[in-house]
């Protein structure tokens, strides 16, 4: 078969192929000093502590603890980045967990500004992906976060986690609801992705989902 007439590879295949190539831990951003050049373009994870982020980044780069990389102690409230590719096609950025019971006001007052400043000021961030436990749906410290997305306008989608973990009726009330509450954000993608790191469920729509917002 000729050059010209061969098939367009399907965005699932593109993504597929690609999150089972090079993909590497870069470094941990503790300011904005420290962030890596915004030479590619980058997919930002956000999500409460617990909903499962770590999980779920394993299982869509196909790594069994590329997360854990970067969740030593001291690390937990930094920016993480990943390069996807080689060549470097995008970057991964793992956002510290938010919500955490016990923190002191000074850690969540550091959060905050880290998180605020990078989205309002990374050009290169395409979109972000807001992780919701199913078992609880949104809660009131994730709207925190998708006020300061919105403020920032920039795009993201909601993904549930831990579909398997509730019922397939209770599932279907949590998806309801969060495509409600996804339509009361401006910057909200309509799409709600439900996924699960034990049975792989929406991990392909997650990776498609990437390579659309990259482009």
């Amino acid at each position: 078969m000729s050059e010209e007439s061969a098939p367009t590879p399907t965005v699932e295949e593109m993504a597929r192929k690609l999150f089972s190539g090079p993909i590497s831990f870069l470094k941990s951003a503790p300011s904005l000093d420290h962030l890596p050049a915004p030479d590619v373009e980058e997919i930002a994870f956000a999500g409460r502590s617990n909903v499962g982020k770590s999980s779920l980044l394993n299982k869509l780069t196909n790594r069994k603890d590329l997360a854990r990389t970067s969740n030593t102690p001291g690390r937990t409230q930094e920016l993480n980045f990943f390069d996807i590719g080689d060549p470097l096609r995008f970057r991964l950025v793992d956002m510290p967990g938010y919500g955490f019971a016990k923190a002191p006001k000074d850690v969540a007052r550091k959060w905050r500004y880290l998180v605020n400043d990078f989205l309002r000021g990374r050009q290169v961030l395409k979109r972000a992906l807001v992780l919701i436990d199913s078992r609880h749906g949104i809660k009131d410290i994730d709207r925190e976060i998708l006020k300061m997305l919105d403020d920032a306008a920039v795009s993201y989608h909601l993904v549930l986690t831990k579909a398997d973990k509730i019922k397939a009726s209770e599932l279907r009330a949590v998806e309801q609801a969060t495509a409600e509450e996804a339509r009361k954000h401006p910057a909200a993608h309509p799409d709600i992705i439900t996924t699960s790191s034990e049975t792989g469920l929406g991990i392909d729509q997650l990776r498609k989902a990437v390579i659309e917002a990259i482009g």
